[in-house]
Order: C-alpha cells, then structure tokens, then sequence
C-alpha cells in the first residue's frame, strides 16, 4: 500500500504522527537490533543442551533464568514483587489407562484412535455406540444419545461446540471425526504416539468425565460396518438408519505438579506509565521425542522470543540515554503455549498490572522463517499481521505508518479474519489478551515443512528477515508507547461481555 494512502487513511481516524525528522533516535535503536545478536540468543535457546524447552522442565527453566538475567542485565525491573518470575500452576495429567473396545476389535491408543477428552475411571464401562453424524438439532431429535457413545462427523466445523452441545443432550462420550482420509489422521496419531507418556499440562481443574475419542473417517465407517460415503450420506438425513455397536472403554489418570514460570521484565514510563503496553512471545516448545529427538523450536517459538528481547535492549538502550517511552511496557514471555496458550491465560486472569491500563498486546509467534506462500515469490521480504483492527480502528494504520516510514515490509492480511480455516487469530497468546478487549497485533511468518518438528532448527532461520520484522515491531511499539491517546476499543470485534 502507497504511503499516501497510509496517510489519508490515518488522517481520517485523527491519528497523529510524527515526521522523520523528528526520530532519528528511534532509528537509532531500532538498528540496535542485529543479525548478530538474535543469532547469538537464538542459537542458545534452540541449542540440542536446551532439549526442547518443555513446559516445566529443568531445560525450560534453563532458558526462564536466560531470560531473566538477560532482562536484569539491560536494567530492566523485576516487576512481580521483585522477581521476574510469575509462577504458574500447571500439574501433568497423566492418562496411564486408556482402551477402546468396540465389538469384538480392540482399538490400539495413537494408532487406531487419539484420546483427546478428560476422565478417570475406577473400572471399565459400556455403553452402545450410536451414529449421530451431523450435529443438528434434527439429527439430535432422531438419535437417541442419553447415556450412550456418540458417532459424529465433524469434518471442517469446530469440534468443541459440538462436543459441548452432544455432551448436554446426556450423552456419555463421544467418537468424532476430525480429518478427512486415513494419511492426514496417522499424521495427528504419530505425533500423539511421539509425545506418549509425557501427559497432558494444564491447570488443575475438577475432572470430568468427557470420553472423547478421534478417529478417522476410515476407521468410522469400520466401526459401523458401513462405508463412509454411506455414513457422508446417512450424516446429513438419516443417521438412524446406521446400526449401533457394542462399546467398552476406560480411561484411568493421574495428576502431578509442574513447575512452571512466565518470565517478565518490565520498562517504567514516564507522563503515562500507569498506561501499559505489553509485547510478548512464548518461550517454551514441545521437548524431546519418545526416542530422543530434539524439537529444538527455532522458529516456534525462539525467533518471537529473541526478537522481544532485542525490542526489551533497544527501548532499554533509548532510557539509558535519556529516552524513556511515555508508557511503561512490559516485555512477557509466557509458558505453556504449546499446551493451550496456558500462560498468557494465566497472565490475563492475574495480571501484574491492571487489565485496564493495558493498552495494547504486541504478540510475536514464528518469526523467522519463510512459508510455503512466499517460498517462490520474488519479494520475501513479508510478515502476515493478524488482529490489528478486530478491536481497534487504529491499531493497522499505526503499524502500516511504521512500515511504510521504516521497514517496506509486505503486509499481507489473509489469515486476518475470523474465519480463517486455520484459526490462527485464535491460536497464540495474543488471543487471550482480545478476549479481555485489549486490541492485539500478532505478527507471524506462517507455516512451514518443519512446523512442530525436530527439523525446526537454528540453521533453517532466515536472520536478516527476522531482523527487519524485529524492527518494524520496535518502530510500532516506539509509535504505540509514546503517542498521545491510547488505542481506542471501536472495532467491530469488541465484546461487551467483560
């Protein structure tokens, strides 16, 4: 987009901006940020000695003190009574007991189904097997679920609405399909299969007996003894004409404390410190593989955490010389992403500083890469932005300035929407951070061949890209805390729930 469009666009919402000449401080710092040093931080996190960088572990505390001597290092204050630490309280459920009988087949856990639900039981319990197919309140009305496991079809529809509504008409669990085909299915159950024996990290809540199982649309219409485009078709009109089976499962867990920190550092302002923006990225990634193999996560998500801690030096550098932002700004790197964006949502619910003072998340996930959209293109010189005005109308023309003054990136906005198949507005920490009417930007590369892989590695980031969306964000961030007047909350994705 031409910047004189950038301009009439941001004239008409009232936005103020300052001219070149008036910032070359902030070019200054923003040069601060080099190759050299996201290099040498990343190669540490994403080391092999780092293994991963689990939630919990000892290595992902490892790389919580390297953050937090790193933050102490360039004067930045310990902004949770004195540490840079806020403790997370996550525990490890462990599913050490999990069958699936239906008829005389014994379903093999990861292979044949994915446990994805929650339970604990004392002994084995039966049920009938019922298709339901479609989740519809016609289909509901033909089906008798009350007490009984529930066959559902749910390919490219959000599975936990449908979970949720199957759940409250009585049933007592449920069979779903998630994946069309039998090779995108063995994929999900491989990298279940991988992780085996590490459980499940979340908060400790009450269990409850939810049965959920994945299957793929194969192993559906083998369930049932009906092919599946029998069962396609019976899904949209007639599920009842689909015969109930026999069923017999168990699911036995047990519960174990993690350990676990996000880690902050926090930059005080000046005139409007009580004002709070906040840019964060996650530090953990998935570990190490049942057979030893490192997910390093160079790119998911070391290279967002690098970056804001070369953003953390460059605003740290500018107060040293006398250039404190107006705002404060907490630099955030959470825990537990990889498990359910666990420690933004632990964040948001007890914030070190008001929720309302929160101007504004700046979220930077996988930054450091390519992806499949502009692997062949000319220009690679690209982020996606994500969010920028669901909530806010200002928020997209203030980072466009930016770029066009600073950095001429390609902005490229289609995973911007709600309904984006990939669910990516929903998918990291910015999200939970929305969820409580703070506008959000979230700044991504996209997905690539080594995404959640061991092949994630330091050797595959393209530095001098990184750099250059490091820089923009810093120049967003310069603009964002120092401007006269907050963000407003007008987009048409604000909530009025909260």
């Amino acid at each position: 987009m031409h910047k004189k469009l950038i301009l009439s666009g941001a004239i008409a919402l009232g936005l103020a901006f300052p001219t070149l000449a008036q910032t070359p401080a902030q070019v200054k710092y923003a040069n601060t940020i080099s190759v050299e040093d996201l290099t040498k931080h990343l190669t540490y996190l994403a080391s092999d000695e780092m293994q991963g960088r689990d939630t919990g572990s000892e290595t992902g505390k490892l790389a919580a003190q390297y953050l937090a001597d790193f933050y102490k290092n360039i004067g930045l204050t310990a902004p949770v009574n004195g540490s840079y630490f806020q403790t997370v309280p996550l525990v490890t459920a462990n599913f050490s007991k999990v069958t699936l009988q239906i008829g005389k087949s014994k379903l093999v856990e990861n292979q044949d189904f994915v446990f994805t639900g929650d339970g604990n039981m004392a002994k084995a319990a039966k049920a009938d097997l019922v298709f339901l197919g479609l989740v519809t309140d016609e289909n509901l009305a033909k089906v008798n679920v009350k007490g009984k496991l529930v066959g559902l079809w749910a390919v490219g529809v959000r599975s936990n609405d449908l979970v949720t509504k199957v759940m409250d008409a009585g049933a007592a669990g449920i069979v779903i399909v998630t994946m069309e085909g039998q090779a995108n299915f063995d994929r999900i159950a491989n990298r279940y299969k991988t992780l085996a024996g590490r459980g499940r990290i979340g908060f400790d809540k009450e269990t409850v007996q939810r049965p959920i199982f994945m299957v793929s649309s194969d192993k559906m219409g083998q369930l049932f003894n009906t092919p599946v485009e029998t069962l396609k078709e019976a899904a949209k009109s007639t599920p009842e004409t689909i015969a109930s089976q026999k069923a017999t499962y168990q699911i036995v867990k047990t519960k174990t404390p993690v350990d676990a920190v996000n880690v902050m550092g926090y930059l005080e302002g000046t005139d409007k410190k009580e004002e709070v923006l906040v840019i964060s990225s996650h530090y953990d990634h998935v570990g190490v593989s049942s057979t030893g193999e490192v997910f390093n996560g160079a790119d998911d998500d070391g290279s967002g955490t690098v970056s804001v801690m070369e953003i953390a030096e460059a605003f740290a550098l500018a107060a040293k010389d006398g250039m404190k932002p107006r705002r404060s700004i907490l630099f955030l790197n959470v825990t537990g992403e990889e498990k359910g964006l666990l420690g933004s949502e632990y964040y948001v619910d007890y914030p070190v500083f008001p929720l309302e003072n929160t101007v504004n998340n700046i979220n930077i996930d996988m930054v450091g890469r390519i992806d499949y959209e502009y692997q062949k293109e000319e220009n690679k010189d690209y982020v996606y932005v994500i969010g920028s005005e669901m909530l806010s109308s200002h928020l997209k023309k203030i980072n466009e300035y930016n770029n066009i003054t600073y950095t001429n990136l390609i902005l490229d906005y289609r995973y911007d929407a709600e309904d984006d198949p990939n669910r990516f507005y929903y998918r990291s920490d910015h999200y939970n951070f929305a969820k409580h009417n703070i506008p959000v930007i979230f700044f991504f590369n996209g997905v690539h061949d080594d995404y959640h892989q061991v092949t994630d590695t330091v050797d595959k980031i393209e530095f001098p890209l990184m750099t250059k969306r490091a820089q923009l964000i810093f120049h967003t961030a310069w603009d964002l805390a120092n401007r006269e007047q907050r963000t407003p909350v007008d987009g048409s994705n604000t909530r009025t729930d909260r």
